[in-house]
């Protein structure tokens, strides 16, 4: 398997856990669901930490499409190289600082992660499309 392919599956699994401090906050806060919450779905309250690990996951969600479609992208295209490689990887560590500074709350670094995990996303499609 190809660093990229690599790093696609573990950014996957990042994605994919990110709602588990959320619900554990809300268990925390408001109990287990009970059948009135299934019927009605209006969001409870949480702590502002709650709030923030519920807009980490979305957030993640919404950035994984475009990292996950360049780097299957690269690889049918037969494109993968170092550089592919270094984007794949710093895209998953700045997911992962993006997440933990989401969780605490610091905004200016968490911003940095974002915008840097932008310019990995860019620097894949660069390496797709030149």
């Amino acid at each position: 398997m190809t660093a990229e392919l690599r790093y696609l599956a573990y950014t996957a699994l990042l994605t994919a856990s990110l709602w588990i401090p959320y619900i554990i906050c809300q268990v925390q806060t408001n109990g287990l669901l009970t059948p009135a919450n299934y019927a009605d779905p209006a969001p409870r309250p949480v702590p502002l930490w709650g709030t923030r690990a519920n807009r980490a996951h979305i957030n993640a969600v919404e950035t994984f499409a475009p990292f996950a479609a360049l780097i299957l992208i690269a690889h049918v295209a037969g494109k993968e190289n170092a550089m592919t490689a270094f984007w794949a990887i710093s895209f998953f560590w700045l997911r992962v600082i993006h997440a933990v500074v989401y969780l605490a709350g610091a905004p200016f670094v968490r911003t940095l992660a974002f915008v840097l995990g932008f310019v990995a996303v860019c620097g894949l499609f660069w390496e797709v499309v030149r």
